[in-house]
């Protein structure tokens, strides 16, 4: 089975293969628990702002509280106390209140 291994990459040894499996490990241990979940936690985010809608509870980036009183295609209002509103960028906005008390 060796032989054939040899024949396969051009007669080279086994060694340089030894040499690279360290870093080929590193790049799959780094992609399936760094980059994936990371990749994933965006769609989530990217979907939520997607589907916010009046009523919403929300934090924002900056750390205010507070309920979406309307939604545009780029921004939302966000009221944080009686008759004080603000407008927010979605991509302010990082996640609902129901999310932080959990936590």
């Amino acid at each position: 089975m060796m032989s054939l291994f040899l024949q396969a990459t051009g007669g080279e040894s086994p060694g340089m293969l030894m040499q690279l499996l360290p870093f080929i490990l590193i790049i799959v241990v780094f992609y399936f628990f760094m980059i994936r979940p990371q990749v994933k936690r965006q769609k989530e985010l990217r979907k939520y702002r997607e589907n916010l809608k009046k009523g919403d509870k929300v934090v924002t980036t900056g750390g205010i509280y507070g309920k979406v009183t309307e939604v545009k295609d780029s921004y939302v209002m966000v009221e944080i106390a009686n008759d004080v509103n603000i407008k927010v960028d979605k991509a302010g906005i990082i996640m609902d209140m129901s999310d932080a008390v959990k936590k």
